[in-house]
């Protein structure tokens, strides 16, 4: 056994816990989770079921905690677990699952399949299975603050022409703030009218707001290469952020796996509760509405729909904020056939828009979403995550498919009455 294996195997053995074998005893072999993945619906393969991608791990655990399995492995009845095959789980555990939890919601007997593939990317992740997309992002974020390589001077630089293109100064290290906003780096390098439109609706409620020069960056690519060393170090960097600014509130911006990351498994990761509260932005907004602090005027004038972020409505419970947001600003408006909780992952969550070689399977998984959006003949496509909204475009436009996609909290901030 190499060391690289045999230390995926160890970690394999310490992350099996009193949830996980139960997972695996009561599990029915009932087939639904496989209708609920994407990947398997939209290619018909069963390699793709839910509870197969986990087979390394059922084996470990019965092999390590079960008196038939320990004794079959003894007797040699068994084989351990090789790295020929976690090298051929790979695309298996990374580039097809994207943690949306659809099939966690549909297991029968309440097996959170999610919480177990992100226990066996930790074994696959230490093993030296992990994605090359992957590792980069992960030595990015813990190297330089960032997956995706933004440094301080280009938060700056758009701090800079959002400033010149609104008039509104934007806060940096502003101790005492209530608000300490985060960004992902697609929205940093993608989308910088989210920071702008995050400027006009905090001036309109009147929030004395902060960006943090030590913790701009929201992503946590720890939770999806499945390193918790590496999660727990970038959830630490804006704990510490946000305790040295001392402020009241994070805000956890447009993206899925940031706000996971943070809100859920943060204090898991760091040991302790939090001294300030976590917010996605949409919660933030949907406070502002509910106190009367976001007034806006007009409405869209296209037939619009909704795309719910896997983490942020599935697994985070944003679900009805959302909506009531876009009733402010959207009279013509249209449900997809499964939404909200039960909606279609985008494909590219979990890290997979981040693996190369992951693409034309992500693509292919795309159709279950342009069939979703062709039904409600939608011209324009909403959602609530910068990952989504990348993932979103490139499906779009792979098949041909000419739907702008727009950030709720853009769009709110679009509607904003002038003078407030």
């Amino acid at each position: 056994m190499t060391a690289s294996l045999e230390k995926g195997i160890s970690v394999l053995k310490e992350v099996i816990d009193a949830p996980i074998a139960s997972y695996f005893n009561s599990c029915v072999h009932c087939g639904l989770c496989a209708e609920a993945c994407l990947f398997y619906t939209e290619t018909g393969d069963p390699k793709y079921t839910p509870i197969h991608k986990l087979e390394p791990l059922r084996r470990v655990y019965r092999q390590e905690y079960t008196l038939l399995g320990r004794l079959g492995k003894m007797l040699r009845l068994s084989k351990p677990v090789r790295d020929e095959e976690l090298a051929e789980w790979k695309p298996l555990v990374y580039d097809s699952c994207t943690m949306c939890g659809r099939c966690s919601l549909v297991c029968p007997v309440g097996n959170d399949l999610v919480y177990m593939v992100r226990k066996l990317r930790e074994g696959m992740a230490a093993a030296g299975h992990a994605p090359e997309g992957l590792i980069g992002a992960s030595r990015r974020a813990v190297e330089i603050g960032s997956p995706m390589g933004v440094r301080l001077p280009a938060v700056k630089a758009q701090m800079k022409h959002v400033q010149e293109d609104t008039g509104i100064e934007i806060p940096l290290d502003v101790e005492g703030a209530e608000y300490m906003v985060l960004m992902s780096s697609m929205e940093i390098i993608n989308f910088p009218e989210y920071l702008a439109a995050v400027a006009k609706i905090m001036k309109q409620a009147g929030k004395r707001w902060t960006l943090c020069s030590e913790a701009f960056e929201a992503t946590n690519s720890g939770i999806q290469i499945g390193v918790s060393d590496i999660a727990k170090v970038l959830v630490q960097r804006i704990v510490d952020g946000a305790e040295k600014l001392k402020v009241k509130t994070v805000i956890s911006p447009e993206c899925g796996h940031a706000y996971t990351a943070l809100r859920w498994e943060g204090p898991n990761l760091i040991g302790r509760p939090y001294t300030f509260e976590v917010l996605h932005i949409l919660e933030v907004l949907d406070g502002f509405r509910d106190a009367g602090l976001l007034k806006t005027a007009g409405f869209e004038d296209v037939l619009l729909t909704f795309h719910d972020p896997c983490q942020l409505v599935r697994r985070g419970g944003v679900l009805e904020q959302p909506r009531k947001l876009l009733n402010m600003v959207a009279k013509n408006y249209v449900e997809t056939g499964d939404h909200g909780k039960m909606n279609w992952c985008c494909g590219g969550g979990g890290g997979v828009s981040a693996i190369e070689e992951a693409e034309p399977l992500r693509l292919q998984a795309f159709k279950v979403k342009k069939a979703q959006l062709e039904e409600t003949g939608a011209k324009t496509l909403v959602t609530a995550c910068a990952n989504c909204r990348i993932v979103l475009e490139e499906g779009l436009e792979h098949y041909q498919m000419d739907i702008p996609v727009v950030g709720l909290t853009e769009m709110i901030a679009d509607h904003l009455t002038e003078g407030e």
